[in-house]
């Protein structure tokens, strides 16, 4: 399963990847208004997804999500609020027109450092909330970076490395991972080992795959 809260239109490469179904900012039923680029916030996505999907009967799932309120321009930003208050997005109307202005923080680089800073920050309140309240025994997510922000907020010469964790309350999951060399906690150690995005694929595949092998695991979909 796919949940885009990005996405604005159909997402036909979602059947060459095999996902049986794809949700996106069309049909999440979110009321209120867009962040600047990012069409809702991520507490909503994750608030919805609750609600229709990991938080019904249903069997072992899947889902890649890639949440969206830690994009570009970084302003207007959303607020982390209650979880029942989130609604259907309509309490993010005042929320936004209270927000800082894109052309305000523009302006000032060490302002612009800030929003984006902020907006990492609520991203990662929020995925950590949604884990502490609606995270069960069978629950493992593994979140990562999606890429480098803006030179203006990381400079000329950064890196296009981005950390990644897996957390998952299974003592077992995480005893699979043991050999990885991998620290405790979501801030990677400066000496965390460093691997290609398909050497971390081959690998997280092989280790949890159902048969161990990554060639079968990484079979595309039958049509």
């Amino acid at each position: 399963m796919s949940v885009m809260p990005g996405a604005t239109r159909a997402w036909p490469e979602g059947n060459f990847y095999g996902y049986d179904k794809v949700y996106d900012s069309r049909n999440t039923g979110y009321q209120g208004p867009a962040f600047s680029w990012a069409p809702q916030p991520d507490q909503y996505t994750l608030s919805w997804f609750e609600k229709n999907v990991h938080g019904v009967e249903h069997d072992p799932m899947f889902v890649e999500m890639p949440l969206v309120s830690s994009h570009t321009p970084w302003a207007p930003l959303p607020q982390f609020i209650d979880w029942d208050d989130v609604g259907d997005g309509s309490v993010y109307k005042q929320i936004q027109q209270e927000g800082k202005k894109v052309r305000t923080i523009w302006k000032d680089p060490v302002k612009l450092r800030r929003e984006y800073s902020r907006s990492i920050q609520y991203t990662m309140t929020t995925v950590i909330s949604w884990l502490e309240l609606y995270g069960d025994e069978n629950t493992v997510m593994v979140f990562l970076g999606d890429h480098q922000p803006s030179p203006l907020i990381v400079g000329d010469t950064a890196s296009h490395d981005v950390p990644i964790t897996i957390l998952a309350k299974d003592k077992t999951v995480m005893a699979k991972t043991s050999s990885w060399g991998w620290t405790d906690g979501i801030k990677p150690d400066p000496k965390a080992p460093i691997w290609k995005m398909d050497e971390f694929r081959d690998r997280f595949m092989t280790t949890f795959g159902p048969s161990g092998e990554v060639s079968r695991v990484l079979a595309p979909p039958k049509r």
